[in-house]
């Protein structure tokens, strides 16, 4: 029978068993956790950089336009990605068509929703809104992808959304809400649902597509959709204009690709906590560029965040070594 060892007959020879050959590793294992830790920071950093050059292009062009921008000017380090994996041009055959779609769906609402939210609020605020959406990753990945995070994974993440409410505090004092803000802040909830049901859809094709495969159907997909809004009135970008324009595209596909790799190595419910280390980026960019420094209990929410994104692999470490030291039975 396959499968089993073959055993001797009467007047013949056994054979020896051949053992298949040993395979490596699976990538979601405790060996690559340093590896996804790391493109998780990346990531939420290339996409401050990438909010930065949209807040700084929204001042001119449309939301249409930057959309097309972000997306098109994406596709070109993608293809240097796939090209340096040695997965071009076949990594852009696709076993999941109507998957790429709905990630597209979600993943195009939020792209809109966000720009919006940064059109019309500062940049740390835009920023802030979007850790909603990795606390509502953990329930959704609970129920759509079966996941069982741990009370570390959950504590983590609702410390982290702790964090982020006192960094928010500072920026809720003084006079009422404008209308202005009142879209921005609207628009950014529906994007922090918009880009949780996404990551849930990318966890989803992440079990037979490569990481720059759906890297490169969603930059390929908006970037198509942006183009639609060109009869509804562009504007024609020189100068830096261009340059937020094509920087946006540039950091953004960059910063989809690190998500996507770390996606592809660790549950969606144990990575959300890193989401929240974006707002240490968008605070070194502030005082860098335009030279605002954060508050007290704005550093107190950041302190909050970074310990919320540590807690997890330390505890990874620390269930790894108190598992290599339990004696065997």
């Amino acid at each position: 029978m396959p499968g089993q060892t073959p055993e001797t007959a009467a007047g013949q020879q056994s054979e020896p068993v051949r053992k298949p050959p040993p395979q490596s590793p699976p990538r979601s294992s405790s060996a690559g956790t340093h590896g996804w830790v790391a493109l998780r920071l990346v990531s939420a950093g290339l996409f401050v950089v990438m909010s930065l050059f949209v807040r700084l292009a929204s001042v001119e062009a449309p939301v249409g336009q930057i959309v097309f921008y972000r997306s098109l000017f994406a596709i070109p380090p993608i293809v240097a990605y796939l090209m340096w994996r040695r997965q071009f041009p076949s990594a852009l055959k696709t076993r999941q068509p109507v998957g790429h779609l709905k990630r597209n769906l979600y993943g195009g609402a939020a792209m809109v929703l966000s720009f919006v939210s940064l059109a019309y609020l500062p940049l740390a605020l835009a920023t802030a809104l979007g850790f909603l959406a990795p606390l509502l990753a953990v329930p959704a990945a609970v129920l759509f992808l079966r996941e069982r995070p741990g009370a570390v994974a959950i504590g983590a993440a609702l410390a982290g959304f702790v964090g982020v409410v006192l960094m928010l505090a500072p920026a809720f004092e003084g006079p009422t809400l404008d209308h202005d803000t009142i879209i921005g802040v609207a628009a950014g909830l529906a994007m922090a649902v918009a880009t949780a049901a996404g990551r849930v859809q990318i966890k989803t094709l992440t079990a037979t597509e490569t990481p720059g495969t759906i890297a490169f159907y969603f930059a390929t997909i908006c970037a198509l959709g942006g183009l639609t809004s060109w009869p509804f009135g562009w504007i024609v970008p020189t100068g830096p204009s261009l340059a937020y324009l094509i920087g946006a595209g540039i950091s953004g596909g960059l910063a989809h690709i690190t998500m996507t790799e770390a996606m592809a190595r660790a549950p969606v419910s144990t990575q959300a906590p890193f989401d929240y280390t974006a707002m240490l980026w968008a605070l070194i960019l502030d005082a860098l560029i335009f030279g605002l420094l954060p508050s007290p209990l704005s550093l107190a929410g950041a302190a909050v965040i970074a310990a919320s994104a540590l807690v997890i692999p330390l505890a990874d470490r620390l269930t790894a070594r108190s598992d290599a030291l339990r004696p065997a039975r």
